[in-house]
């Protein structure tokens, strides 16, 4: 494991997250990489047939992924050895033909039971309408079942959304600073008005804080921006209002009024928001003009002020933009220089940006950039439209540190399991220290819930359990937590090794025999 690092606690400074060992720099500084990082495609004949939308984890080790701008979806089932890239795939279930549903750009999130939530879309079938459609996907039984839009709301288009620490999912009205709440056992919708809300939802992103408050950083949409541009909000779940988060120290999102040769006004996007381990919050910023560096700024929760960091390197920036923490600590994140412009230039950050070699034929842009943390501890990085699809292992050597593990306690664990049978085990950290990846309002893939990998001690096969009425949150430490999990056909019986993964970090394996 790599050596401890300095806690946030201790220094306010973007040098506390950076590996010792790694390169040694001045604060702010870039350095580049001495050891590799892995891209590996997908085995020859595994590849998709079709073009890639958004990928969510599955509970049950598959990945669920849309066939982009269709109403068609497809899984990717690891292979006998757990890995991913020689893997299969499988078409399920589609939305019902009556709903006409084809998103693209959409808000979506997997829910504590298993089940999965899509809501919106920025256009539908090809047509740029901000949909108010949306449907839950239930994996056992391969269906999906159409979600009525809350109350009044005609309009979801690309909002964001996330589950919450209490397991509520909540869905962002972009016209206001209106939320809405959903009951996943009645499918109905409670709607929050925006107490405190500064400024309209839209092109806004959400990420949860180990207290259990959402954090955004404000795009001033609806309301005339401050003389600095550059508020952030909290929301608290158990009072249902927002209050200010202090100045984010740069302005983060893109306002375009007044760029030379650039027309359109205030664009108003705006790049992912990261937590990482240490107890930050790192935002990467769009463009404020075309050729000019994203800003970067850090949230650090314990003292709830905003610390600038390094601008993105050679004029990129992050406007719609995917990132996704590594289980090392390090963010893998996506730019270019100008919205929706090629070519991209990967970057790990770890309170610098080191620059990551592209995927090989990759041809996207940011705006179209998917990623996925999977059980395997890799990104899953696919792009919209495209039939290719890559996953990252980051830097050689790299590893998390041992106390970032899920822990199952003592006696929290069935020793002996029947295949189909169902299963509680308890421990502390199940649900991660982080969401996992992040994008903002066009797409949300977390995966701050835990996995149960069975591997059979003979074979060394893998065998995914279905995890399902887990707890919720994010680096929840000391706590103990719990998951029931469903031992599902085809596993194979005898001695075996269990380990409960969050964000691709495994728990230490126990012992376990399956009949």
């Amino acid at each position: 494991m790599k050596p401890s690092q300095t806690p946030i606690s201790r220094q306010l400074n973007f040098s506390v997250i950076r590996k010792p060992g790694l390169c040694v720099v001045a604060l702010l500084a870039l350095c580049s990489l001495a050891s590799s990082q892995t891209w590996t495609t997908m085995a020859a004949g595994k590849a998709p047939t079709f073009p890639l939308g958004i990928a969510l984890q599955l509970t049950d080790g598959r990945i669920l992924i849309q066939e982009n701008h269709t109403s068609n979806w497809h899984t990717l089932t690891p292979s006998k050895f757990g890995e991913y890239h020689e893997g299969f795939f499988t078409k399920v279930a589609s939305f019902p033909k009556s709903m006409n549903y084809a998103p693209i750009y959409f808000a979506s999130a997997v829910l504590p039971d298993g089940r999965v939530i899509v809501e919106g879309g920025e256009y539908n079938s090809g047509v740029e309408d901000w949909t108010n459609k949306g449907a839950i996907y239930d994996p056992v039984k391969n269906i999906w079942t159409p979600v009525e839009a809350p109350s009044g709301w005609n309009n979801v288009g690309d909002a964001q959304s996330a589950v919450l620490s209490n397991g509520t999912y909540m869905l962002a009205n972009y016209n206001n600073g209106e939320s809405a709440l959903l009951d996943a056992k009645t499918l109905t919708w409670t709607i929050v008005p925006g107490v405190g809300k500064a400024d309209a939802n839209d092109e806004e992103g959400w990420t949860l804080l180990p207290n259990g408050d959402v954090l955004t950083v404000d795009t001033y949409l609806g309301v005339p921006y401050d003389a600095t541009g550059r508020n952030s909000e909290l929301y608290d779940p158990s009072t249902k209002t927002w209050s200010s988060a202090g100045d984010t120290g740069v302005q983060l999102w893109d306002s375009r009024a007044g760029c030379p040769k650039q027309s359109g006004g205030p664009s108003h996007e705006i790049g992912p928001a990261v937590l990482t381990p240490n107890d930050q919050v790192i935002a990467f910023g769009a463009n404020t003009c075309t050729g000019k560096a994203g800003h970067v700024s850090m949230y650090a929760i314990p003292f709830g002020v905003w610390v600038p960091g390094p601008d993105i390197p050679g004029g990129n920036d992050m406007a719609d933009a995917p990132a996704a923490l590594l289980p090392s600590g390090n963010i893998l994140v996506e730019t270019n220089k100008g919205y929706g412009n090629t070519p991209a230039t990967f970057y790990e950050f770890n309170g610098g940006f080191d620059i990551v070699p592209s995927p090989p034929g990759y041809a996207g842009n940011s705006e179209g950039g998917r990623m996925l943390v999977t059980p395997n501890a890799s990104i899953l990085l696919t792009h919209v439209g495209s039939t290719d699809m890559w996953f990252y292992d980051g830097i050689e050597g790299d590893d998390y540190q041992d106390s970032w593990r899920p822990t199952i306690c003592f006696q929290c664990y069935p020793t002996t399991v029947t295949v189909g049978d169902t299963y509680k085990i308890s421990g502390t950290q199940f649900n991660g220290l982080s969401q996992g990846a992040a994008f903002g309002d066009d797409a949300q893939s977390a995966t701050n819930y835990p996995l149960v990998r069975i591997t059979n001690d003979a074979s060394g096969e893998v065998f995914y359990a279905r995890t399902h009425n887990f707890s919720t949150g994010v680096a929840t430490g000391t706590k103990i937590v719990s998951t029931e999990f469903d031992v599902l056909p085809g596993t194979q019986t005898g001695a075996s090794k269990l380990v409960v993964v969050a964000n691709g970090i495994p728990s230490l394996p126990v012992a376990i025999t399956v009949k």
